[in-house]
């Protein structure tokens, strides 16, 4: 039987480690050729040559997509290699929790480029190639899934700016969706909740004690396949299908 993504190419932001990774290494295992995009190259290049090595082919770019003229490079990179673009995943991204009141801005700015415009910067680059792909791809369809977080969808104290960040992630792919859709680049959001990544490491001592360890500590959370396999389910469906936004939850949290 023919992978279902056989003849494809994706390109994954944030594919250095966590759901990034996952979502690569699940993406080749269907059959497209992936772009791996993250600022730590070494990982990719490990990850890489995995993905070789079960017989799937993977391109190393190492970019920091918060800068508008790297993640322009970063999809010309990719199209210059495979001759095409049909996926792009947004999965980058930074969270920092604390209060308010008394706040690093320099943390804010940081989940802002991150989140934000890293993701607006490499849905830009790429809107044109995926146009392309749905109007002459041998599948006459495209995607864009956006990795959000259940912080796109509920507020609470200390997750303020990154409440702000997935929040507007959730506003400006449902405008998209409207905007694109129809011409068949369908635009999902993939909202999480906890997951066994990187995420909460970026955190001082004092808040991932107070506000990240005891959650992880007493919940079983998901693992980084569990949101690959749901960006697979994305964009395997049927070109007549498209998921708007898919919520996945650990049972103990939901």
């Amino acid at each position: 039987m023919t992978p279902p993504l056989n003849g494809t190419v994706a390109l994954v932001t944030g594919a250095s480690s966590g759901i990034g990774a996952a979502t690569a290494r699940q993406l080749a295992g269907l059959g497209a050729s992936v772009a791996l995009v993250a600022r730590r190259r070494a990982r990719l290049e490990t990850l890489a040559a995995e993905i070789a090595t079960v017989g799937g082919t993977a391109l190393v770019i190492e970019a920091d997509i918060t800068d508008r003229a790297q993640a322009q490079s970063v999809v010309d990179q990719t199209v210059e290699r495979f001759g095409q673009l049909d996926i792009l995943v947004n999965n980058a991204g930074l969270m920092l929790l604390g209060p308010v009141v008394g706040a690093d801005p320099e943390e804010w700015d940081r989940m802002i480029a991150i989140n934000v415009q890293g993701l607006l910067h490499t849905t830009h680059a790429a809107l044109p190639h995926l146009l392309k792909a749905a109007g002459g791809s041998p599948r006459r369809v495209a995607d864009i899934v956006n990795i959000s977080s259940i912080a796109g969808r509920v507020a609470w104290n200390g997750y303020g700016v990154y409440n702000l960040t997935k929040f507007g992630v959730n506003g400006f792919t449902e405008a998209l969706r409207q905007e694109v859709t129809q011409r068949h680049v369908r635009v999902g959001v993939l909202e999480p909740g906890g997951v066994d990544t990187e995420l909460g490491s970026h955190n001082t001592p004092d808040i991932r004690g107070e506000m990240i360890d005891p959650f992880y500590e007493q919940t079983e959370v998901l693992a980084p396949g569990d949101i690959a396999d749901g960006v697979a389910y994305m964009v395997t469906r049927p070109r007549h299908a498209s998921v708007a936004e898919l919520w996945i939850m650990p049972t103990d949290q939901a």
